[in-house]
């Protein structure tokens, strides 16, 4: 029987990482260079289903559910931390987990965090970043982190209840269609938050939701770590970026040139945090031509 992922199709799996049951999807060759794809919030792997079977035909690429998202299961709060660094180092256990020893890493809203911490700790296996919408520069943050700031200036469950009204249908609906024009937020498939919110709603999940949000305080320490990674590094760089994003607005994007000059940056006009949804055909050739360059 053929290996079902030679040809463009997706398949979907579970492995065991760290005692824990992770659904994740695979599109492209055993042995072709690979590309691995962390999900951002509130979403899953999921949010690469388009992607990957466009990019099957000459790489190799893989995206889990992180536990306590999308078909992934919940660990017991006791026992793993939903914290930016238990989620890196679930990524380097995956990874090492099927075996991959370099690959190019994709940088997406939390999974920017996640994905660079795990950079930093296994630098040898980065082949290259491609970044979209993933903020890492304390300056240039948009203004719709003034709901967020405001809860960490003044932690009270007054300032605390919107983080939690945004974990919601409607405040995922919000996060995916709320700062693009109607025209493009009608490319946008309801998918996105009418199937992924029952698995979310949960007490575990709605719980791990919140204090993400919560810890993205002190997750604002490590910027300066992610920016010297990337100013020793330098690993080749696409940053793809849709700049109608109220949380990772346009300079965020530039700011990376501060520490990577040699990136290419490509401003999807009209698309905003989700452009995989809305810009697909703009971003997809950039991606092809940069991976056929760095990854072969």
């Amino acid at each position: 029987m053929p290996d079902e992922t030679t040809d463009h199709a997706v398949v979907h799996r579970t492995i065991t990482v760290g005692g824990v049951e992770v659904f994740y999807r695979e599109a492209g060759p055993r042995d072709a260079p690979a590309l691995l794809l962390p999900h951002g919030y509130p979403c899953s792997s999921f949010q690469y289903r388009r992607l990957m079977p466009a990019l099957a035909d000459r790489w190799r690429t893989l995206a889990p559910d992180f536990p306590g998202f999308g078909y992934s299961g919940t660990p017991d709060p006791r026992n793993f931390a939903y914290d930016f660094d238990a989620y890196a180092e679930f990524l380097d256990t995956f990874a090492s987990t099927l075996g991959l020893a370099r690959y190019a890493l994709w940088l997406h809203d939390y999974g920017s965090q996640i994905g660079l911490r795990h950079a930093i700790a296994r630098p040898e296996r980065i082949a290259a970043l491609i970044i979209q919408n993933g903020d890492i520069y304390a300056d240039v943050l948009g203004p719709k982190y003034a709901t967020i700031r405001a809860y960490w200036d003044a932690p009270s469950p007054a300032t605390r209840r919107p983080l939690e009204e945004a974990v919601s249908e409607d405040g995922f609906r919000h996060e995916f269609v709320g700062e693009v024009d109607d025209a493009v937020a009608a490319r946008v498939t309801p998918d996105l938050w009418t199937l992924h919110w029952p698995l979310m709603d949960t007490p575990v999940r709605r719980a791990l939701s919140v204090g993400l949000m919560e810890k993205l305080e002190a997750n604002l320490a490590w910027f300066p770590r992610y920016q010297d990674y990337l100013r020793t590094r330098r690993p080749p760089a696409l940053i793809v970026w849709g700049p109608e994003d109220g949380y990772m607005p346009e300079p965020a994007a530039r700011a990376y040139l501060r520490d990577l000059p040699d990136a290419e940056l490509h401003l999807i006009p009209g698309a905003g945090h989700w452009l995989l949804e809305t810009h697909f055909d703009a971003a997809l050739p950039l991606v092809r031509d940069f991976l056929a360059r760095t990854l072969g």
